[in-house]
C-alpha cells in the first residue's frame, strides 16, 4: 500500500488503541512498552519504519540514519534502552524536517525536549538527558532492530499518538487498517448511541454477561 497523503490522513484519525486491537490476535502485539513516550501528548505520526541499530551514548548513527531514510520514513533507533546521554536534539530534529522525515522513535534518549516540542516534529523516547554523546561507531542501517520490546523490520508502519506506538507487519498492513477502520466507524456509532440514553452495559450487553456470572 502506499501511503499517499490521503491515507496518511484518513489513517491518522485513528487513535492507537484501534490499531492496536485490530493487529493480530494476541493482545499487545505490536505495541512498544509504555517507556515509549511522546515528547508532547499531541505528537501523531505514521510512516514506515526505516531502522537503525546504535551504539549507546555515541549518536553517529542517528545522523547516518537521517540521511539514510526516505521522506516520509520514520526512524525506528535502537539505543539499547540507554538513557544517559542525549542521542538526539533540536540540531538532528531539524535536519529531519528538512529531509521529510515523518517522526522518530528512540529506545534510548534525546535533549532539547522543549525546542523539539515548539517545533512540532514527532519523537517518541525512553527518556531525556542533558549529556552529551561520542561519534565514533557507525551504526547498522535498514535491519531488524528491538525497539520498546517490539521486533521492527523496515518497511513495517509505525504510529504513534499520546498513548504510545504501535508496529503494524507490513504484510498485515491491509488487513489491520481495514479492521481499524472499521472498528473507529462502529465507536463513533456507539457514542452516538450513548448520547441518546444507552448504557455501555446495554450496547455491550454487560447486563446478561453479569448476570450469568452473578448466578454462579
Amino acid at each position: 500500500m502506499e501511503l499517499t497523503e490521503k491515507v496518511r490522513n484518513d489513517l491518522l484519525k485513528l487513535p492507537t488503541g484501534n490499531i492496536a486491537d485490530n493487529n493480530n490476535t494476541v493482545p499487545g502485539q505490536g505495541v512498544m512498552d509504555s517507556g515509549i513516550r511522546p515528547l508532547d501528548r499531541k505528537m501523531r505520526m505514521i510512516g514506515r519504519a526505516y531502522t537503525v541499530r546504535c551504539y549507546p551514548g555515541d549518536n553517529l548513527a542517528l545522523h547516518q540514519g537521517i540521511y539514510a531514510a526516505a521522506p516520509g520514513d520514520v526512524l525506528i533507533l535502537d539505543c539499547h534502552g540507554y538513557s544517559e546521554a542525549g542521542h538526539f536534539g533540536d540540531i538532528m530534529a531539524t535536519a529531519c524536517m528538512c529531509r521529510g522525515i515523518a517522526g522518530v522513535v528512540i529506545d534510548g534518549s534525546c535533549r532539547d525536549k522543549n525546542d523539539i516540542i515548539e517545533m512540532g516534529f514527532p519523537m517518541f523516547v525512553r527518556g531525556t538527558n542533558p549529556s552529551g554523546t561520542v561519534k565514533e561507531s557507525p551504526g547498522k542501517l535498514g535491519v531488524p532492530v528491538v525497539c520498546g520490546g517490539v521486533l521492527v523490520r523496515a518497511g513495517d508502519i509505525v504510529f504513534g499518538d499520546c498513548d504510545g506506538v504501535v508496529v503494524v507487519p507490513k504484510e498485515d498492513e491491509d488487513n489491520v487498517f481495514k479492521k481499524a477502520l472499521a472498528k473507529y466507524d462502529k465507536e463513533r456509532h456507539i457514542e452516538e448511541e450513548l448520547k441518546k440514553g444507552k448504557t455501555t452495559l446495554e450496547i455491550f450487553g454487560f447486563d446478561a454477561l453479569i448476570k450469568s456470572r452473578s448466578q454462579k
